[in-house]
């Protein structure tokens, strides 16, 4: 019987570095990409797959449609060929776009089996595109969803940054109406963050206060939900079924193995990381960055950790059946953060609301805490 598993292809090329970006990307030449390909291509050869069925596929970066079909293909036709993938499987790609390419390309790429776009719109504000960095225009995005829907796509999502430099709640409010009148099936909306060593950094006290970003936040959540998208996680929100699949292997301790600089795993029972090197990886260099042996003990403290970013939250049952040890010494804590507004109780299952969210950080720490006492 075969496991299920996730497969990430890393893509660390793109046109040009958002201010924000503090991901591995890196500018390179055509002759850089076609050898990262055949390199990408070697090292899913070489890995072993045993007793192992894909059912999601993701390519992220960077940016993969800036590869264009043909060796978008070719990477997916390599790993069709390395492991079986499921009937079925999620297969994305994430795609900017003035490089999504028009209905030719995607329709291409529709019948070498991607299936799910994550479209990368930020804004609809062309002056605040070009803050950040982006090199794409609002009439861009409304062009590569067109060219989606023509070739075949029925499963969309967006990417959405709020809290940029000098918005304010109405600024965000248009934008959001601006993404739902494209009708995408999964809303991808993060609260802008200036990462130390990005450009965005020198300018950080131009980001709206944390109490405008907490409006922002809640004010999507209210929204979204009231034109039937459901938050799953704290960022994210899809229309029944239209969950991002891959991204719940990450949130709910599934397997998952990335090929390609700067890819993490969780395979056989160890988390670890490709180094941020791609001279190296060209090289054939295979080189970690990080690598552990997941105890027990760690274990525990991720499942609360990630649990709580998920809206269905903490189930007991499933703590103390995979643990084998029991819930009842983290009650108290819950019950006072349901006294406070931050989790709500339906049946045994616990879960964080909107404004539990916005503090899920320390929520999260104290139950973790109280984890090392135990």
């Amino acid at each position: 019987m075969t496991k299920p598993l996730g497969i990430y292809i890393h893509v660390p090329f793109c046109k040009q570095k958002c201010v924000y970006c503090d991901f591995y990307s890196l500018p390179r030449r055509e002759e850089d990409i076609d050898a990262y390909v055949s390199t990408l291509r070697s090292q899913l050869a070489e890995a072993d797959f045993s007793g192992y069925e894909a059912d999601t596929v993701y390519f992220g970066g960077g940016t993969p449609s800036f590869l264009g079909p043909r060796r978008l293909t070719a990477l997916l036709e390599a790993v069709s060929t390395a492991c079986p993938i499921a009937p079925g499987a999620e297969i994305t790609f994430e795609a900017n776009p003035d490089s999504a390419g028009g209905p030719s390309a995607l329709s291409a790429l529709r019948r070498a089996g991607f299936n799910r776009i994550s479209l990368g719109m930020q804004s609809a504000g062309d002056d605040e595109l070009k803050a950040l960095g982006r090199i794409h225009t609002m009439a861009q995005v409304r062009a590569a969803v067109e060219a989606a829907r023509k070739a075949g796509f029925d499963n969309l999502s967006l990417d959405l940054i709020y809290g940029l430099p000098g918005q304010d709640l109405p600024r965000w409010r248009r934008n959001l109406a601006a993404a739902l009148e494209l009708g995408p099936e999964h809303l991808s909306c993060y609260g802008l963050k200036a990462e130390p060593g990005t450009p965005l950094y020198a300018r950080r006290e131009t980001l709206p206060g944390d109490e405008i970003q907490a409006d922002m936040y809640l004010e999507t959540v209210d929204l979204l939900e009231a034109r039937g998208y459901r938050q799953y996680e704290i960022s994210n929100f899809a229309r029944p079924g239209r969950e991002s699949r891959h991204n719940l292997k990450y949130w709910t301790l599934g397997e998952y193995i990335g090929f390609g600089p700067g890819a993490h795993s969780d395979f056989w029972g160890v988390r670890y990381a490709w180094a941020r090197d791609l001279e190296a990886f060209l090289r054939g260099d295979r080189l970690l960055s990080e690598i552990r042996r997941m105890t027990p003990r760690e274990r525990e403290a991720e499942w609360l950790m990630l649990s709580l970013r998920l809206a269905r939250g903490l189930d007991p049952a499933e703590w103390e059946t995979r643990f084998r040890r029991p819930f009842a010494p983290f009650l108290p804590f819950l019950r006072r953060c349901e006294a406070a507004g931050y989790a709500v109780r339906e049946g045994d299952r616990w879960r964080l609301t909107p404004r539990g969210f916005l503090v899920s950080n320390p929520i999260i720490g104290a139950l973790l805490d109280q984890l090392q006492e135990e």
